[in-house]
């Protein structure tokens, strides 16, 4: 994968939550501060894919591990232009948005439909410099847990390497697989808790979690258990990672 290197003394008009970074003290800094969310709960995209318009193709979109990982949705019911089905990777111009947002993967959570999307992009980021987004397919949902710990893999790489640049797992909606993946990194990496990791994954589905067939999900959460070779130092938590509770960044 192509190395990236973002400067943090440009001004951005892409939209109004933006602000100019003026030093990077961490890698995670400048996506930090270019959408600027305050918790792990704001989304940069709503749930018709509008918001933050460089990100477009994307659908309730959140930050999970502030500036690394991000989790949501892929907008194709709601598209503009091109509508199609739910149940869909992402849409091309989602895909060619993330890759000029710097980001260096994109994990489809579902198999449905996978075949029919490009499994790389290339592009000029907005700061300039040239990247590649790796589209890739990994399904959580199975229980399998060696597809949930080469996803905390991945998210453990894009943490450790700021040259990956960011990572976005999703799913069709951005409620439910990805919120699992996104829970049991809040294990993982940040020392949530069961409970704490399964209050997070109920508000983040949006009020779509009644009903037993979503028991299991919190069943699994409860029970993760955090790979040792996986964790992170204290000041690496404390540089990205949100509150339990409150979820704040």
């Amino acid at each position: 994968m192509l190395y990236k290197i973002f400067f943090v003394s440009i001004t951005f008009i892409i939209a109004p939550t933006l602000t100019p970074a003026t030093h990077q003290a961490h890698a995670s800094e400048p996506h930090r501060e270019r959408y600027a969310v305050k918790t792990a709960a704001q989304k940069i995209t709503d749930n018709q894919g509008n918001g933050f318009e460089a990100l477009y193709g994307t659908r309730n979109m959140r930050a999970v591990l502030n500036g690394v990982y991000y989790r949501g949705g892929a907008n194709n019911y709601y598209h503009r232009k091109n509508k199609r089905e739910n149940q869909n990777p992402l849409p091309n111009d989602g895909l060619q948005n993330l890759c000029e947002e710097g980001f260096g993967q994109a994990v489809y959570l579902y198999s449905t439909n996978f075949n029919t999307a490009p499994k790389t992009v290339s592009c000029r980021t907005f700061s300039g410099q040239e990247n590649r987004l790796d589209y890739v397919q990994i399904s959580p949902l199975s229980y399998d847990e060696a597809d949930q710990k080469k996803l905390l893999t991945l998210i453990h790489d894009h943490i450790r390497d700021p040259n990956l640049g960011p990572i976005y797992d999703h799913c069709w909606n951005g409620w439910h697989a990805s919120g699992f993946v996104a829970a049991l990194a809040l294990r993982q990496f940040c020392g949530f808790n069961g409970e704490e990791a399964v209050s997070y994954w109920n508000l983040n589905t949006d009020g779509n979690n009644e009903g037993s067939s979503y028991d299991r999900i919190r069943q699994k959460i409860r029970g993760f258990q955090a790979y040792q070779d996986l964790l992170l130092s204290e000041k690496e938590k404390a540089a990205i990672c949100p509150e339990p509770g409150t979820l704040a960044f």
